[in-house]
Parts: C-alpha cells; sequence; structure tokens
C-alpha cells in the first residue's frame, strides 16, 4: 500500500462503509474503483508503460498508417484517413493540420510496391509488433505472464490491422451517406427527428472510440475477458480520452509560452504529451476492466503469494487428474476458468501449473478459450513427470560453489529415488481412483 496518509485514511473510511441504499451502495462501489486507479496512478508503474509506447508508437506510426492506407486504398475510401488522423491530433490546436498534412503526405508518397520483399516485411513486422508491446502491457495490468505464440501473434495481429481500419471507415461512411439521404433529410426537418438525428450522428465518433477501445480489451489482452468488464473500460476510457482531448485542446491554446521558448519544437512537445495522455487514459481503462472482472484486487490487498512446493505439487496432480479424467469420459476440454473455479485455486498458482505442465509438454492449450487437454496417450504420461514437472527448474543450473552444488546433486538423487516409487501411469493411477467409486 502507498505510505500516504491522506491516501490511507480515505481507503479505511471508504472499505469501513456499509451502504443502506442502493443509491449509496452504487456510489460507494465507483468510490472504490475511483480508490483503486488513484492508487494505481500514484505508484507509477502504468503511467512507465504508457511512456514506453510513446516511443513505440512515434516508431510505428507510419508503418501503421502505411499499412491502413494501402488497404483502404484497395477499397476506394483511402481519401478518409486524413479526416480520422485529424480528428485524434485535434487537442494539439492550430498545428494539427499542418501536421495530419506531413504525415498523411509522407505516408501517402511511400510505395509498397517498391520496397521489395524485405522492406514489406519489415513494415509488417514493425506494425506487428507495435500491437505486441500493447499486448504486453495489457498482459501487465491483467497479471499475466504468458504472451501468445510468434505465429497466432502475427496472424491474428496482422488481420485486425488490416480489417480494423475497413470495419471504421466503413461505419464512418454509411453514417455520412444515411444522413445525406433524402429520406433522413426529410426528417431532419420534422421534430423530434431532427434533433435526434442530429445528436446520432454527432455521437458516431464517441461511439466509435467506445467500441474500439472495447474490443481492444477483449482481444489483446491473452486471457479471456468478460465482455461486461471490457465495455465498461472502453466506456470509461472513451468518455475520458474526449474530456481530456477538450482540456488538452483549452490548455494548448493559452500555453502561447510553449512556442516562444521552444520555437519548431513545440508542436513535437505537444505531440508528445498528447500520445502519452492518450496512452495512460488506454491503459487505465485497461485497469478498470481488470478490476471489474476480479474485484477481489479493489482493495489493494489481494496480491496472492506463491505456492508453497507441497501447494504447487498438489495443484500440479490435480489439473491433470481433472483434464484427463474429462478425456477419458469424453466430455468437452475445461476451460482454463472452468477449471479455476472446479478447484477453487488462486489465478495466479493456476497459471504457474498451467505453464509448467505445457513447458514439460504434458498438457496443452488451445486458444482461443484457454481449452485444457492432455498433451500425449494418458498411458505415455508417468504421475512422476507431473510430480517433477510442478516443482520446476533450476534458475542458473552451472552457478554456486561445492556445497551448492553438493546440494544440488542430493536434491536431484532424493527426486530420482522418489519418482522410482510407485511409479504408474496417468492412465493407471485414474483407474485405481476410479475403481472405488464404480
Amino acid at each position: 500500500m502507498i505510505p500516504n496518509s491522506y491516501y490511507q485514511r480515505l481507503h479505511e473510511w471508504v472499505w469501513r462503509r456499509e451502504p443502506k441504499t442502493p443509491a449509496a451502495r452504487l456510489a460507494l462501489h465507483a468510490a472504490r474503483y475511483a480508490l483503486a486507479l488513484t492508487r494505481d496512478l500514484l505508484e507509477g508503474e502504468i503511467s512507465l508503460r504508457a511512456m514506453s509506447l510513446v516511443y513505440t508508437t512515434l516508431l510505428s506510426l507510419v508503418p501503421l498508417l502505411a499499412l491502413a492506407f494501402s488497404v483502404l486504398k484497395a477499397f476506394g475510401v483511402h481519401n478518409s484517413l486524413e479526416p480520422v488522423l485529424l480528428q485524434l491530433l485535434r487537442p494539439l490546436g492550430e498545428q494539427a493540420e499542418e501536421l495530419t498534412r506531413q504525415i498523411v503526405g509522407f505516408v501517402d508518397r511511400m510505395r509498397v510496391g517498391v520496397l521489395g520483399s524485405v522492406g514489406i516485411v519489415l513494415l509488417l513486422y514493425t506494425a506487428v509488433s507495435m500491437v505486441s508491446k500493447v499486448e504486453a502491457s495489457f498482459n501487465y495490468i491483467w497479471k499475466i505472464d504468458r504472451t501468445r505464440g510468434f505465429t497466432q501473434r502475427f496472424s491474428e495481429y496482422l488481420l485486425v490491422l488490416m480489417v480494423g481500419p475497413v470495419l471504421v471507415f466503413t461505419a464512418l461512411g454509411l453514417t455520412a451517406s444515411v444522413r445525406n439521404s433524402a429520406v433522413v433529410a426529410g426528417l431532419m426537418n420534422i421534430e423530434p427527428f431532427g434533433s435526434m438525428i442530429l445528436l446520432l450522428t454527432k455521437s458516431v465518433p464517441y461511439l466509435l472510440i467506445v467500441a474500439v477501445l472495447t474490443f481492444m480489451y477483449g482481444f489483446i489482452p491473452n486471457t479471456r475477458v468478460r465482455l461486461k468488464a471490457a465495455a465498461i473500460g472502453g466506456l470509461f476510457a472513451g468518455i475520458a480520452w474526449q474530456s481530456a482531448s477538450v482540456l488538452f485542446a483549452n490548455v494548448v491554446v493559452k500555453a502561447g509560452n510553449y512556442n516562444a521558448i521552444y520555437s519548431g519544437f513545440a508542436i513535437v512537445i505537444l505531440l508528445l504529451l498528447w500520445i502519452y495522455l492518450g496512452w495512460a487514459i488506454i491503459l487505465f481503462g485497461c485497469r478498470l476492466a481488470f478490476y471489474v472482472q476480479h474485484p477481489r484486487y479493489l482493495e489493494g490487498r489481494a496480491e496472492t503469494p506463491p505456492p508453497g512446493s507441497r501447494e504447487a505439487e498438489l495443484l500440479a496432480l490435480r489439473v491433470m487428474a481433472e483434464v484427463g479424467e474429462c478425456f477419458i469420459e469424453g466430455r468437452p476440454p475445461y476451460r482454463f476458468e472452468e477449471l479455476q473455479r472446479r478447484l477453487a485455486a488462486p489465478v495466479e498458482w493456476l497459471e504457474r501449473a498451467v505453464a509448467l505442465l505445457v513447458r514439460a509438454q504434458l498438457l496443452a492449450e488451445a486458444a482461443p478459450e484457454r481449452q485444457l487437454l492432455p498433451a500425449r496417450d494418458l498411458a505415455a504420461i508417468d504421475v512422476a513427470q507431473v510430480w517433477l514437472s510442478s516443482r520446476g527448474g533450476w534458475s542458473d543450473p552451472a552457478a554456486g560453489d561445492e556445497h551448492e552444488r553438493r546440494a544440488r546433486a542430493w536434491l536431484a538423487e532424493l527426486e530420482r529415488r522418489a519418482a522410482e516409487t510407485g511409479r504408474s501411469s496417468l492412465r493407471e493411477w485414474l483407474a485405481a481412483d476410479r475403481a472405488p467409486r464404480e
């Protein structure tokens, strides 16, 4: 917990309150979420992640736009790129139009066809690596150590980068077409339909931002995110983004000293600040989605300690027993969340156990629903292998002095002797366990 006396007092007061009415209960829940996000802001780790994404964005901005421009050009809607980019840079003030023209002009002059195979591969790699860095930040927020494999990451992210811009610009184009149609034009002259249509068309950019952020929160983290959690995070981040853009634009207008001090570099500094603010909002929206799905972390005291050796061994054996039993009975494979509820184990412990079993090639994990299956025939999986895999490995087998090497050798001999005692396959072990029940 952060050593801040004011925050501590407020935190204890909020968590000690017991609301008696639905309105008070709703307000208290909102206060707890706000306190949790304030704690994350004061700790500074998410802010550091946002700073690192600023650097990645600057390196990947042109490749991303070039890729989107090429895809949009194939559909004949590439001219819509400039208005959207201008809308994103609008908080920079009067210089936003000039910066937008320069970026779009640079992208327009880039000829993907003359880059060659190596250039195209580098262009795609740079664009995909941008999303990969975002995934790493989202996984950190969701307390996930595992990332997608390279092949899965490349194919899924490339599909999103190609299809995403088309869907967004198609939605914008359909909105413009509907508004310009004769039927809608006639309805706009009739109240209250005119005000409703005007309000709806003006809210389309806001709805698109919320929809894009909701999709990001649901798709990018390498875990199953509930729609409710992703939608709440997307709504919060979308509203915060629009509010921040208005506030930032007002600050830019009133901050004439920047131009006097930094001259031509003022636009660069403002661009960096705006990109940082945008990523900070996106990451905090992702954190809110995490809290909605895992409210036990709200209080800030739910950090699960690592499992003891016996707990880790027991959990690995229980995982393989449940997965093997499910496979023998021909039932649908367990999803990760289902198995977590079944075993009533902390998520962090189960993540560690599954990762060790997958690394030992005893368990297989099928995306995207994280279905768990035996990696080999149950008769070819030794129970002793499951036990040994749960113990992990040495951090550096070659390190240490004579006493450490002697201790490691003694432990290895002890594990070998223990593994030889009562050695049996996982199928035999499960059959022996099923016999008394049958």
